[in-house]
């Protein structure tokens, strides 16, 4: 067996680490809820609010794109530079300023920004993006995040 390309190390790590801020996120917005409507009984009953209540739709832009990161790094094909160029510029897409399209998860992403663990979980992921961009940048590929 091979070792997996540097890319493909780069991406299952931020992939890990995009996991755990949402997860850090998620938090946020159960204690939010929790605030408004009382204790979640359990984590089917998260489960089910996540997948239908509307106080957590805010969550699923960056779930899908955690979903489609999976995807990728579960293929066989090589991966290169340029899937690392698509994260950026999706996660950029994400938590940038322009555009409308994301509003809704921006304005759920600033509620929780202040919360210690969404800091270092973002701090994290804005890191191991980093690295990523750089390895690509070994291999020939151009990105760069503006977020």
């Amino acid at each position: 067996m091979t070792a997996p390309s540097p890319v493909r190390t780069q991406l299952n790590a931020l992939a890990s680490a995009l996991r755990h801020f949402h997860s850090a996120l998620l938090d946020v917005a159960k204690s939010e809820y929790e605030f408004r409507e009382g204790h979640i009984e359990g984590p089917f009953a998260l489960y089910s609010l996540v997948m239908n209540h509307e106080s957590f739709q805010w969550l699923r832009p960056l779930s899908g794109l955690m979903a489609t990161l999976d995807e990728v790094t579960d293929s066989k094909t090589e991966l290169t530079a340029r899937n690392v160029h698509d994260v950026e510029h999706a996660l950029g897409l994400l938590m940038g300023s322009v555009g409308t399209e994301f509003a809704d998860f921006r304005a759920g992403y600033a509620r929780a920004s202040a919360d210690p663990k969404v800091k270092e979980t973002e701090a994290r992921w804005r890191d191991l993006l980093a690295q990523a961009s750089a390895v690509a940048a070994t291999e020939g590929a151009p990105g760069s995040l503006e977020a």
